[in-house]
């Protein structure tokens, strides 16, 4: 259905669970190493295998960086909590069960406060943050989707089976009307930015370090009433996030009006044509047989520790906003700007590396842009530092550089050339600063334009712009445009 004629018809109801994989040292119950990207089934244990008579012992530093997660959210920290059993079938978690948290989580009642594209803050409210552990991997070998449908056979590897997680889920989200979508992508990069800053998890999306699954229900205009809801799982990009929950508006629309009911599901959202699948019939909890976790203790975090934990906070992502704000004298649309190209902590990387702020700005939010564009890669991917940019800006303060030439320089470190000073040195980029030598190309432009000469020596000082471009083009734009201007007035006897 056309999303506008959604929009006259029902309003949307939202709900976000994220996944945070922690970057502990070590995972949730067991003493293997938590990292990415080592050989399958190489990290791994009798604990996070299940294996008969081993036991879980609680990772502390997860224990830690929940609390510290809840505190950044406004949420309540509880008193006394404890680990439950899910009891489901996980072909990757060979426990066959997980262990989560079920109705006493360690954080809970909180919110986040996220700014939209436009400026407009809207407010979401988060229910719960619980601990437990990640899952295996599964790899389907053989069929065109990389899913089990149509596989010859699967592997698995059980490296992440265990990791520790921190699953935030949101109250109910209603009143976002038409922005739905724009509020579901805005709260994940909000979270994200703040589980960074927090420097608790990676949150790198594209690893499955951290995984939004989409809850998307339609009401009919004038009810009050919840729809059925479908959950959109593992979706691993802002911009999918966004995608996935306009399309389930869309199909969830569409199914009512024809008379048809929605199926309580889960779904996975296919990148490349932004629609979503139907996956399995999605439980209710107690179709999950929670109960309590025996071989846990219940965790008591004391008020000291609390309060000890909240002094450690980093400042948060939207008081450094306004405290950059402040410090560089930006409007509100500047800053917005920075924010929704994702150069806001490039600038500032750069700005600390001694490059003034209009200076870095503008080459983050312009040129480099337009070069991120051009290669289709994130502007974060590009292959130039803060710290190379500011050395760049700074060869151009000294005059060393034009912004031309500047221009080549970056584009040498992009091309994988070096450092920037190497970049001048291996292509003589350096601007010609030399009295002797500039005089030489000024002589010759004058000779050259002997009507433009005169009429600079008659006072029409000028006429100089078409001397010094001759000068640029003879010297392939390294000379020192305003020492040129100098000389050439001064041979002119102006």
């Amino acid at each position: 259905m056309d999303y506008d004629e959604v929009l006259e018809r029902f309003d949307p109801v939202l709900g976000l669970e994220v996944h945070v994989e922690l970057s502990t040292a070590t995972k949730m119950f067991c003493g293997c190493a938590n990292e990415f990207g080592a050989e399958p089934n190489t990290q791994v244990c009798p604990v996070c295998l299940g294996l008969p008579g081993a036991l879980p012992v609680v990772n502390g530093k997860a224990v830690e960086s929940a609390i510290r997660i809840g505190l950044a959210l406004n949420c309540q920290v509880a008193e006394w909590c404890r680990f439950a059993r899910k009891n489901y079938f996980y072909p990757d978690q060979p426990k066959n069960f997980q262990t989560s948290q079920y109705d006493e989580p360690i954080v809970f009642d909180g919110h986040l406060d996220v700014v939209l594209d436009d400026g407009e803050t809207f407010r979401v409210d988060i229910e719960r943050a619980h601990m437990e552990e990640d899952t295996g991997k599964s790899l389907h070998v053989g069929g065109a989707t990389g899913r089990i449908h149509g596989a010859e056979h699967s592997l698995l590897d059980y490296n992440r089976a265990g990791v520790p997680l921190v699953e935030i889920v949101t109250k109910p989200i209603v009143g976002a009307g038409e922005r739905a979508p724009e509020v579901a992508r805005a709260y994940v990069a909000a979270l994200r930015d703040l589980l960074r800053s927090l420097d608790v998890s990676d949150v790198r999306m594209d690893q499955g370090s951290l995984r939004c699954d989409a809850n998307v229900s339609l009401m009919p205009k004038g009810t009050t009433e919840f729809g059925t809801r479908t959950e959109t799982k593992n979706v691993n990009s802002l911009r999918s996030v966004e995608r996935a929950v306009r399309h389930e508006m869309r199909r969830h629309a569409a199914v009512l009006v024809a008379g048809g009911e929605i199926r309580q599901e889960t779904r996975h959202f296919d990148e490349s044509t932004a629609t979503t699948s139907a996956g399995r019939k999605k439980e209710t909890s107690e179709d999950y047989r929670y109960f309590p976790e025996p071989d846990l203790t219940p965790i008591a975090p004391s008020r000291e520790w609390v309060d000890e934990l909240s002094r450690t906070l980093p400042e948060l992502p939207w008081e450094r906003r306004k405290r950059i704000q402040d410090e560089w004298k930006l409007s509100d649309e500047e800053l917005r700007d920075l924010v929704n190209a994702g150069a806001l902590d490039l600038v500032a990387a750069t700005v600390d590396a001694g490059a003034p702020p209009a200076e870095a700005r503008s080459w983050w939010v312009a040129y480099l842009s337009q070069q991120a564009n051009t290669r289709g890669v994130e502007l974060t991917e590009l292959a130039i530092t803060p710290a190379q940019l500011a050395r760049v800006i700074a060869l151009v303060a000294e005059g060393k550089l034009t912004n031309k030439l500047a221009r080549q320089v970056v584009d040498g470190v992009l091309d994988g050339q070096g450092e920037p000073d190497e970049v001048v040195a291996a292509q003589g980029l350096e601007v010609v600063s030399d009295d002797s030598a500039l005089q030489a190309a000024i002589d010759e432009a004058l000779a050259a334009q002997p009507d433009v000469a005169d009429k600079i020596r008659g006072g029409k000082v000028q006429a100089a712009g078409a001397v010094v471009g001759a000068v640029m083009k003879s010297t392939g734009g390294k000379a020192d445009a305003k020492r040129v201007r100098e000389l050439i007035l001064a041979a002119c006897g102006q």
